[in-house]
């Protein structure tokens, strides 16, 4: 749903299912709303590995200079939650009108688009859960540009909802938390635009509210 405000490019209060009705699941996941909020879960188990980790596309192109604004609460760990954005095919096109996707994340940084990813709440592995932190990468590849702290605390101390703000102004790339600021980068040759979408690693469960897009 475009909205009508000058400065707001999208918002989505990722309430009910009829505000996901042209969103787009890759892998085998389930979205759900128990609470007036997105739910997403993978419903496959996670020794399953890649093949049990799911994308969820917001159906709008944006523009490059944006400030993208959400709400997050985790709900079960391990895993870790990638917020993609700028995502487009590698001869710009749509990423709708490329290959079929089904969540393993070779297909999105080594696949046939281009996109930044910045993962946070990373639950995965010991050395993640022992010392938390936010990365940044530029794909096509597996480009580590930047890297700042997660201060999001563990599901049993959550509370939520947590306001994640990611903006790209020319090339500068910034991600807060609560208005504490994780990274900043610069990228001398950004992309262009493109999609954004959510991208969770089973097992975790992650809820999701109040999607805004704003033109910088």
């Amino acid at each position: 749903m475009i909205s009508n405000a000058a400065e707001t490019l999208y918002e989505n209060p990722l309430a009910s299912a009829e505000d996901l009705t042209t969103f787009r699941l890759e892998g085998e996941g389930a979205v759900s709303f128990p609470l007036g909020r997105l739910r997403l879960e993978s419903v496959r188990p996670p020794e399953d590995g890649q093949d049990a980790n799911v994308v969820l596309w917001c159906p709008e192109d944006f523009p490059p200079d944006i400030a993208v604004e959400w709400d997050f609460w985790p709900i079960r760990e391990p895993g870790l939650c990638i917020l993609f954005f700028h995502a487009k095919g590698r001869a710009g096109e749509d990423l709708f009108d490329l290959r079929p996707r089904t969540g393993p994340y070779e297909q999105y940084h080594h696949g046939d688009l281009d996109t930044y990813h910045v993962s946070y709440f990373r639950r995965r592995w010991p050395a993640e859960r022992a010392f938390h932190t936010c990365n940044l990468r530029k794909s096509y590849g597996f480009h580590l540009v930047a890297q700042g702290p997660d201060p999001l605390p563990s599901v049993l101390d959550a509370e939520g909802p947590y306001k994640l703000r990611l903006t790209v102004d020319r090339g500068h790339i910034s991600f807060a938390i609560n208005d504490v600021t994780s990274f900043e980068w610069y990228d001398d040759q950004p992309l262009a635009g493109g999609k954004l979408g959510f991208r969770q690693m089973a097992p975790l469960i992650g809820e999701y509210a109040n999607l805004r897009v704003s033109q910088l």
